[in-house]
């Protein structure tokens, strides 16, 4: 027994953020002098680097947990079954619902069981619980949610990434304009076919790269010491991703025992798509082969990196006939994968 998708949802928040928003902002560096190119330059290496052009912000009256019950509904009505039904609701995030123009985070009660409750679901026994694992909760919640299943405790599970960046960056950073707003979910279900995961792989690496991403002040030196942002070292991150990323993903396509040629699609977390590129192009190499065109869906260049949901959000795009370059069919072999803090890295095969 596995566990296979029956339903798919997301939401992509309204809110266009262009790079022209970011035209006013005052950009510093760790030691807070202001940067000496000028900001258009600066936007300009940042999307030749990372593709991207736009992203998405919510708007001011949503939180982290609102986006992932707008997702979860789109969800369990694509899958089209009884939110009553539902034995777990896994929601994964990094930071909680803040508030917008606050600094606080709030993870109390979790978000899942406040998506539970505005999905106003009754089952006591419907367990709800969040997921902390960086960019690769969702992934990481997916496979929790496949290990229920297949031990026979779960028949139906929930699993949502969700998150708002925008209300964790540091404005007189860089990199706060990779960053972006969104939610994706997918309802899992028992079944005893040839489809549905085939395998899957996790790791964590902490002993030297903990704080490859973590909170951190701001580069502002004015500004309140105590207030902290999300902070990245962003060469490190690249030299690790593309040393142990495509690693993991062949061994755990491998374990799946399926030849490389039968690789359909890789839905790859959507951090940065020069670095997603050459992650995708040393698999292959691993094989000795070269990439394959149309492999590797890409949506960050108007999306931005929205953390978890950007997995979610992009297969729910992909199968409700969104993205014209990309279709999945029945029979197609799909390799998920993704890298974030912790350092953490995961990955699962999926036979559709």
């Amino acid at each position: 027994m596995t566990s296979k998708i029956i339903g798919v949802g997301n939401y992509i928040p309204s809110e266009t953020i262009t790079n022209l928003f970011f035209d006013q902002h005052v950009f510093l560096n760790e030691d807070g002098i202001v940067l000496k190119d000028n900001n258009a330059s600066i936007t300009r290496k940042l999307q030749k680097i990372t593709g991207i052009e736009e992203r998405r912000y919510a708007t001011s009256n949503q939180v982290t947990s609102d986006l992932g019950f707008i997702a979860a509904q789109a969800a369990i009505e694509n899958a089209e079954i009884d939110p009553e039904t539902l034995d777990y609701i896994i929601f994964a995030h990094n930071f909680g619902d803040v508030r917008f123009g606050t600094v606080q985070s709030d993870m109390v009660p979790s978000l899942a069981a406040r998506v539970k409750h505005l999905l106003k679901i009754k089952n006591n026994f419907c367990v709800a619980y969040d997921v902390l694992f960086g960019c690769p909760g969702w992934i990481e919640g997916v496979i929790q949610a496949n290990a229920f299943i297949k031990s026979g405790i779960a028949k139906k599970c929930l699993v949502i990434g969700a998150e708002t960046l925008s209300r964790v960056v540091d404005i007189h950073d860089r990199d706060s304009m990779i960053y972006a707003d969104g939610a994706g979910a997918v309802v899992l279900e028992a079944n005893c076919d040839e489809s549905g995961i085939q395998s899957h792989l996790s790791a964590s690496y902490t002993f030297k790269e903990k704080d490859y991403l973590y909170f951190g002040k701001s580069y502002n030196n004015e500004s309140c010491p105590n207030t902290k942002y999300i902070k990245m070292d962003g060469r490190k991150i690249y030299e690790f991703a593309l040393l142990n990323v495509p690693d993991a993903m062949k061994q755990c396509f491998d374990k799946s025992g399926y030849p490389i040629e039968q690789l359909n699609k890789i839905i790859i977390h959507q951090a940065n798509e020069k670095m997603d590129e050459a992650i995708v192009e040393r698999f292959y190499q691993l094989y000795d082969k070269p990439m394959p065109d149309h492999i590797m869906p890409m949506v960050i260049d108007k999306l931005g990196n929205s953390s978890v949901a950007t997995i979610p959000s992009l297969l729910a795009m992909i199968l409700n006939g969104e993205l014209e370059a990309h279709q999945i069919e029945k029979g197609d072999v799909l390799l998920f994968a993704s890298v974030g803090a912790g350092m953490n890295i995961n990955a699962f095969v999926y036979k559709y």
